[in-house]
């Protein structure tokens, strides 16, 4: 059974009749959703299931972005609001043994929360360092300036998530913590020596290089390659993602419609596969946009598409688990994410 190298969107809530017809076409291998397609509980696991059997494929993947902080598109009551993980680092410094115990259970419980709705994947942790001079955008998002806090940290978040049943994916791999422009906006560059990125940037990923999956960051790097952002660029992911870091699970780019890329659809979605990733993601769910990818994406194959087998794989297998215990002991270390919505 063979698939689109393709993560993709929705417009809604429910399917429309050309989504539902492209969907069936063009076979992708896996679906994201957004907050503006879930409404409730039952309407999202409608909505699930209707994007699988679109795909004709009742193991299609459906990922979404459950960070917790900023980035948690389920809320109350579908979930929790989750602590961002800037809080879980401050946790490290006081009590390292605590806080990673604090991350892994934050981590099953999103887990939960979103395998009772039917999601098997989740693009989180975020693994980027927060520098002195990273964006907004990742913020709080990140667990701390120092790599090895950040690869344990990341490494209990993506225990928890296995732990619950849900696959991982790094971000955004090999790090947007110097980037300081918004990728959804612009192209950042980053002009730092890369002995230094090797030394600090890098190490997260490559402490979490077991991975089944890693989402790319649309960044120069100049000491890699001046031409060209990390998605886009062979040498790149063959040196960095694939050689330094030593990553070998399934490589999506970062969101196609982002304005940090330019030239159109077609020349994106070539220039990302021929770069090394393995499927391209697109999110924002217009029609035009998704029917000039499928123009340009291939069949998964090879060595691609068993990284997507093993991706799969992972995902499902929940472990004996108590929430409510869950909750309380994150309550007990007043982490258990009551927050204002």
């Amino acid at each position: 059974m063979s698939h689109l190298a393709a993560i993709y969107g929705c417009a809604g809530p429910q399917l429309t009749d050309a989504e539902r017809a492209f969907f069936r076409e063009t076979r992708p291998w896996a679906f994201i959703l957004f907050a503006r397609n879930i409404e409730g509980a039952d309407q999202t696991r409608r909505l699930i299931d209707d994007l699988r059997r679109a795909a004709g494929d009742d193991n299609a993947m459906v990922f979404v972005d459950q960070e917790g902080g900023r980035v948690q598109r389920l809320k109350p009551p579908l979930a929790r609001l989750r602590r961002p993980a800037e809080l879980f680092g401050a946790l490290y410094a006081r009590d390292p043994q605590v806080a990673v115990e604090a991350v892994t259970l934050n981590h099953q419980l999103i887990a939960h929360e979103l395998r009772a709705l039917g999601f098997d994947a989740d693009c989180a942790p975020c693994i980027d360092l927060r520098l002195p001079e990273t964006h907004a955008v990742i913020g709080d998002r990140a667990f701390g300036r120092e790599p090895s806090e950040v690869a344990a940290l990341g490494r209990a978040a993506m225990d928890g998530l296995l732990a619950g049943g849900v696959a991982p994916v790094i971000k955004h791999i090999p790090g947007h913590g110097r980037a300081m422009a918004d990728s959804h906006l612009e192209l950042p560059v980053v002009e730092t020596a890369l002995s230094t990125l090797e030394q600090s940037d890098f190490q997260p990923f490559r402490a979490l290089a077991d991975a089944p999956m890693a989402m790319t960051a649309h960044v120069v790097f100049t000491a890699v390659d001046p031409d060209a952002c990390v998605t886009l660029s062979n040498r790149a992911i063959e040196t960095v993602v694939r050689g330094f870091i030593g990553f070998d699970g399934l490589l999506m780019s970062d969101d196609l419609s982002m304005h940090a890329l330019g030239g159109s659809f077609e020349e994106r979605t070539r220039l990302s596969i021929a770069a090394g990733c393995d499927v391209v993601l697109h999110c924002n769910g217009d029609m035009a946009e998704m029917r000039a990818i499928a123009e340009a994406a291939p069949q998964l194959h090879g060595r691609a598409a068993e990284r997507a087998a093993d991706a799969r794989s992972v995902a499902r297998r929940e472990q004996a688990f108590d929430p409510a215990a869950a909750e309380a002991r994150l309550e007990a270390l007043g982490l258990n994410g009551r927050l204002a919505a």
